[in-house]
């Protein structure tokens, strides 16, 4: 047995700890536990730092990182998946669309406003308990949709599995972040970030494959020998973390964090397809979430165990790598809206082949990601982040030349770019901002950039959205605006295609601006090896 197997062994609740008793075994005795914060004697690494000699990335580390992956997988597949499967689900149920929307969008809901609950949960009861209870909970729901026997049962049932798979991702990431350390973090978190990457790629495709195949429920029930095998693996493998039992949970700032995230998201979903002109409450929505946000701002300040330590803003490293997520996340998340979007209505294309036209997408970003984790931990994130950027902004600039006969070669080419800019830029940034916020802070920082990823996604959806379907509506004179209709007149009125092939040109545009300013808190991100941040003299972490 290794000594990394012993320290990870020796990583149970009362275990032993304490220092080392001897430099000769630095790596293989107990510090105290991932996420304590405990310091070993004079000289000696951190646990999680690695010994000279030692491999960076070793063995027990990967496999790790795999257990991880393998359950936070589901979460983003599911996110995706079911979009293809929205027409089969409408005629099922026999419901308009207005009605089925709200199965994909009461999953984001419910996802988003559990994420600040993470900080809390990990503290209180321990990391590798809350992932098991909250994969445990992602699969019941999985289950109970793939059995609902009606519309009102299958978005009940996406609100369970909402809540479950929103912990899944972040509780995962802390947990790697704590045993890799500050030296390892950039290779890990490329590792963690394939889901997050390949998920909006891979979704469509298995949903097309899917319902083309078999029955829509199983666009949920496939999520279930998934889920047993990652449950088995992680029982064994993951670490187990000590709880702190003194952790409060601060509800009053759940209830302006999660509130106002939902509200927020609610908001924007309803103004992306049109509700604000209609009825006030989407507009209400938005600007209660933005009040409701910002006092919980405010609220933390002056707290000492917040959900999310908005202090870890004031630092630059975090700051800066909080922002590229948010600025990059707008634009190149967004853009996965536009994509099948493009294929479907101006191409002609169906689901399964628009999923199989997105590959190149996924295939730049694995190409991209471990070189972009391994120089990450080299020369740090800012060179690395802005390369990214460079290549997504050179894709990104090809789509907005798009024409009706576009050739495919030139689309999957610049997709091919986007998807290594993808690669290079959110995983790296995201380990800047682990190093920066210090281990003793992972578990806000975690909470924080979760946070910031879903409301860029929803952000950026919404502004693409509402900037495409004004782009069409200027120039198709009686365009309402719906996705289906935008279908028609592409195959039926005489000169639409070009005009909605333009629209989605100028969309594109914007993606690119929006790509371009993130080069801005890009070059503000660590520019040299990674090193472990000083631990924090403010709160608790939550």
């Amino acid at each position: 047995m290794t000594s990394r197997e012993i320290q990870l062994r020796q990583q149970a609740p009362g275990g032993p700890g304490g220092p080392e008793r001897d430099g000769a075994s630095r790596s293989g005795q107990r510090d105290g536990g991932p996420g304590q914060g405990g310091k070993n004697g004079p000289g000696q690494p951190e646990h999680g730092e690695p010994v000279p000699g030692e491999r960076l990335l070793t063995p027990e580390i990967v496999t790790l990182a795999a257990v991880v992956v393998l359950g936070s997988i589901m979460t983003i597949l599911d996110a995706t998946i079911v979009n293809v499967a929205l027409p089969t689900l409408g005629r099922e149920f026999r419901t308009s669309i207005s009605v089925i929307q709200w199965v994909p969008t009461i999953y984001l809901l419910a996802f988003a406003s559990v994420i600040p609950l993470t900080g809390w949960a990990s503290e209180r009861f321990g990391a590798r308990r809350v992932w098991l209870a909250s994969l445990a909970v992602f699969m019941l729901g999985s289950l109970l949709c793939g059995l609902a026997g009606s519309v009102t049962e299958l978005i009940v049932f996406r609100v369970l599995q909402g809540l479950g798979g929103g912990m899944i991702m972040p509780v995962g990431q802390a947990i790697l972040a704590r045993a890799a350390g500050p030296a390892r973090i950039g290779r890990v978190m490329s590792i963690v970030g394939v889901p997050l990457l390949l998920g909006p790629v891979v979704g469509p495709v298995i949903g097309g494959a899917i319902v083309s195949s078999a029955s829509w429920r199983w666009i949920f029930f496939v999520n279930l020998p998934v889920g047993a095998a990652a449950l088995a693996l992680a029982l064994w493998l993951l670490p187990a973390v000590p709880a702190r039992r003194q952790a409060r949970l601060d509800v009053l700032g759940l209830v302006l964090a999660s509130g106002g995230i939902a509200a927020l998201i609610y908001g924007l979903g309803r103004v992306a397809t049109g509700g604000a002109s209609h009825s006030p409450v989407p507009l209400a929505a938005v600007v209660a979430g933005i009040v409701l946000v910002a006092s919980f701002c405010i609220r933390a300040l002056r707290t000492p165990q917040p959900l999310i330590d908005v202090r870890l803003f004031a630092r630059r490293g975090f700051a800066a790598a909080a922002l590229t997520n948010l600025v990059l996340g707008m634009a190149l998340f967004g853009v996965s809206l536009l994509l099948p979007l493009y294929f479907e209505i101006v191409r002609g294309r169906t689901p399964l082949q628009t999923g199989l036209l997105l590959v190149p997408q996924g295939l730049g970003a694995a190409l991209a990601m471990p070189a972009a984790g391994s120089l990450t931990d080299k020369i740090g994130a800012r060179p690395v982040v802005v390369t990214g950027i460079g290549l997504a902004l050179a894709g990104t600039a090809a789509y907005t030349q798009l024409t009706a006969a576009t050739s495919y070669w030139y689309l999957a080419g610049a997709l091919l770019l986007i998807g290594a800019g993808l690669g290079a830029t959110i995983t790296p940034s995201m380990a800047a901002a682990f190093q920066a916020a210090g281990r003793a802070a992972i578990g806000s920082a975690t909470s924080a950039i979760g946070t910031i990823q879903r409301l860029a996604g929803s952000l950026g959806t919404a502004l693409l959205a509402v900037t495409l379907q004004r782009a069409m509506a200027a120039g198709l004179p009686g365009f309402g605006g719906g996705i289906a209709q935008a279908g028609a007149l592409a195959a039926g009125r005489p000169g639409a295609l070009p005009v909605l092939a333009h629209a989605f040109g100028v969309t594109f545009w914007l993606a690119l601006a929006l790509t371009a300013a993130a080069l801005v808190p890009a070059l503000l991100l660590p520019g040299g090896p990674a090193r472990p941040a000083p631990q924090s003299a403010g709160p608790a972490p939550s």
